[in-house]
């Protein structure tokens, strides 16, 4: 019995690792080529280290005209943090709301129209175009800021389920003793509920967080007429698929290594509130 749990083990190791290699190596290999000279990496892309190691990639992306390090650093900065604000705004209020307040009239149905929304992609496909016609009307159609408009409609209800089902395992002894000191229905939410929400709200802005500045699609999209709104992703793709690509990959590989920084710090910071939360959602999702 011992042996075969040995060789259990055993074999869910060499898994676990083999899964770390693929994951690891293409970012070692990001972050140490960003140290390389274009010359090098064109001549010797098999090589995952820097025969010299040389931080002129990283000047020459805050100077570039055609790479603007800063500004799409700052644009993503902008972008990531506005939607990382509005999705826990909206989802902690609102999942608070059908879990405390469902009971008003048409709530039931109010939330089942809400649920429906998990079949429908309100960023891409079908309402693509109708989002730029929406936007056109009120003129904030081609930007960014356009898109960040948006975001108070594109209504994350996987992440109202999960506050919604966190609200309703907490007592509500909790919210009559607070009506009790006088507090009204959000003043209960923000003084009571809010402050027991963090392990679920780091998971959640984590998550908003990670997606938002990868984002690629929508920005690109609503950027193209505007080349100075772009995000740092975006503005990567658009100098690897320009024609001075392959002059250029040091850039690409500098600023890849610069977009990796924020999502590391800020899973470095949240990493406790995260695994709690993840487990705050297995035991009482």
């Amino acid at each position: 019995m011992r042996v075969k749990k040995i060789a259990s083990n055993t074999v869910i190791y060499i898994f676990l690792i083999a899964v770390l290699f693929v994951v690891v190596v293409p970012l070692v290999y990001t972050v140490a080529s960003s140290f390389k000279t274009n010359s090098e990496i064109m001549a010797h892309p098999e090589h995952i280290f820097p025969e010299e190691f040389t931080f002129d990639n990283y000047k020459n992306a805050l100077t570039a005209s055609n790479f603007n390090l800063p500004l799409l650093f700052k644009n993503s900065l902008i972008y990531t943090a506005f939607t990382v604000t509005v999705t826990l705004t909206i989802s902690s209020i609102t999942g608070y709301v059908f879990a405390r307040g469902g009971d008003f009239a048409g709530g039931k149905v109010i939330f089942a129209l809400f649920s429906s929304l998990m079949f429908v992609s309100i960023g891409g496909g079908i309402t693509i175009y109708p989002t730029f016609e929406i936007l056109r009307t009120v003129g904030l159609s081609g930007s960014l800021y356009g898109l960040m408009f948006m975001k108070f409609f594109s209504i994350g209800i996987v992440n109202i389920y999960l506050v919604r089902s966190y609200v309703r395992t907490l007592p509500r002894e909790l919210d009559e003793a607070a009506e009790i000191d006088g507090c009204s229905f959000l003043g209960t939410f923000f003084r009571i509920i809010l402050p027991l929400l963090k392990p679920l709200m780091a998971t959640l802005a984590i998550l908003s967080f990670q997606s938002s500045w990868n984002e690629y699609l929508m920005p690109t999209l609503f950027t193209i007429s505007k080349p100075e709104q772009r995000t740092l992703i975006v503005g990567i793709m658009a100098l690897k698929n320009s024609g001075a690509a392959a002059s250029n990959w040091n850039l690409m590989l500098a600023g890849s290594t610069v977009a990796l920084i924020p999502v590391l710090v800020v899973y470095a910071f949240a990493n406790k509130h995260f695994v709690d939360g993840l487990a705050v959602g297995a035991v009482k999702g």
